[in-house]
């Protein structure tokens, strides 16, 4: 019997090509979307990349902020891969913007999960979770967190680390299995024009927007290796 897989935010750059990964080796993927208006957006972008078709994709209307669907979308699944997370390319007035629908989205998708009986969930978090800004130049891992008291801490980097950290909090003592994975700056081939933030970051310095570039570096991974990374987590 195949085993299906919840994948939220399947619109998404990441997890398109996650989709991609799990349909091949023959698992089951629905995907929750805020609209489902996008679906034939999805369907569109990955089949092309598909062995066998489409026909193992499914779509479930959902949202971060919202608690209607989430018990439907989870309903049967084998693990939940959750990769819906907002995150722009240029940081908002009011931080909650960013911090609510990671924080709170993240543990409105795991209640849904433990109520089903689903005992495997991927997280996808980032490494500005780990990356602690308070000492610099020192070796970190994952016993690090970044600090989100330090003023030069971004909004998109609070809503990873809350987030992660309120996932970790929730599985404590509970029957789950949690997996968090901590990708840097996500680059590599879109599977349509929709690729989100972290492409256009590459895409607003080959077009000179803007009048500098500053000297910093980024940790940087092939969208490849982290959707084969979220399959084997799984």
């Amino acid at each position: 019997m195949t085993e299906t897989v919840l994948l939220t935010g399947i619109s998404g750059f990441i997890a398109k090509h996650v989709a991609v990964k799990f349909l091949n080796v023959g698992y089951a993927v629905r995907g929750s979307l805020r609209r489902l208006d996008r679906a034939e957006e999805v369907r569109s972008a990955v089949t092309p990349h598909l062995r066998a078709g489409a026909g193992a994709l499914s779509f479930a209307q959902a949202d971060l902020e919202s608690d209607a669907g989430w018990a439907e979308a989870i309903a049967g699944v084998a693990a939940v891969v959750h990769t819906a997370s907002p995150f722009p390319i240029r940081q908002p007035k009011d931080e909650q913007e960013l911090i609510r629908p990671a924080v709170e989205g993240t543990l409105r998708v795991l209640r849904a999960a433990h109520a089903a009986g689903v005992g495997r969930v991927v997280l996808t978090s980032s490494t500005v979770a780990v990356l602690n800004d308070g000492k610099p130049g020192d070796l970190q891992d994952e016993s690090d967190w970044c600090d989100v008291g330090l003023p030069g801490t971004t909004a998109y980097a609070k809503s990873k680390t809350l987030a992660e950290r309120a996932a970790w909090e929730f599985v404590k003592g509970r029957v789950m299995t949690l997996t968090v994975i901590n990708p840097g700056l996500v680059l590599g081939p879109p599977l349509d024009i929709h690729y989100g933030s972290s492409l256009r970051v590459v895409e607003r310095l080959l077009k000179g927007r803007d009048p500098m570039v500053p000297d910093f570096g980024l940790p940087l991974v092939d969208v490849r290796d982290v959707a084969e990374m979220h399959l084997r987590a799984v």
